[in-house]
């Protein structure tokens, strides 16, 4: 299984999923540039995926940048030293300041190891995860693809996610999770992949960044 770790994996990548699937051959064309969206594994990295939930990508940015203005370094020491006030300060909501504390105090006892879940299978790393209360397998997926670089997770609970495939296919109506998940299963083991081309598209179709990151 080798990881997502370059734009030249990446190109690579697509260059295979489209041979096996040509349907995606318009959608490559109409995503033009596929970023690669790649993040450092740790504690920071899954804290921004945990503020992506639900809210829109400028909303998350906003939100991400005061957080890291008040926690700094953002590291699970600092966010539990910092207390309270400073994650009501940033914006966030009350399951998110939940989740983050979570996470963090899993971190500091040895719970939760960033770096041994970017060396397990995704299914383990996803069961790791969501153990952990806040931790959803959306959020478990996006932080596998972007910190992870691994090749074949798809959130398919991705709202545009959805939007994308669904305009991009012609179809009647948005593919709810577990049809887009099984619409996702024949472009293993390149899933992570099409999830970039999916997300590049939908900046094209909307003319706004909705990948959670980066």
């Amino acid at each position: 299984m080798r990881r997502i770790e370059t734009e030249a994996h990446l190109v690579e990548g697509l260059d295979a999923l489209v041979a096996a699937d040509p349907r995606l051959v318009p959608i490559r064309a109409f995503a033009a540039e596929v970023p690669l969206r790649r993040t450092r594994a740790g504690f920071a990295s899954l804290a921004s995926v945990i503020v992506s939930q639900q809210v829109s990508r400028a909303s998350a940015d906003a939100i991400f940048g005061r957080l890291t203005q008040l926690v700094h370094p953002l590291e699970p020491e600092t966010l539990l030293a910092a207390g309270e006030q400073a994650l009501i300060d940033a914006g966030l909501s009350r399951a998110k300041q939940r989740a983050l504390v979570a996470v963090a105090g899993a971190a500091r006892d040895g719970t939760l190891d960033f770096d041994a879940l970017c060396l397990v299978e995704a299914a383990e790393a996803i069961a790791r995860m969501t153990e952990i209360p806040g931790i959803g397998p959306w959020t478990a997926e996006v932080y596998l693809l972007v910190a992870a670089g691994h090749p074949d997770v798809f959130p398919a609970r991705d709202v545009a996610l959805q939007a994308a495939v669904a305009h991009g296919f012609g179809l009647d109506a948005r593919p709810d999770a577990r049809s887009l998940a099984e619409m996702a299963e024949s472009w293993a083991p390149l899933r992570a992949v099409a999830a970039r081309l999916f997300w590049a598209y939908y900046r094209q179709m909307k003319g706004r960044e909705a990948a959670p990151l980066p």
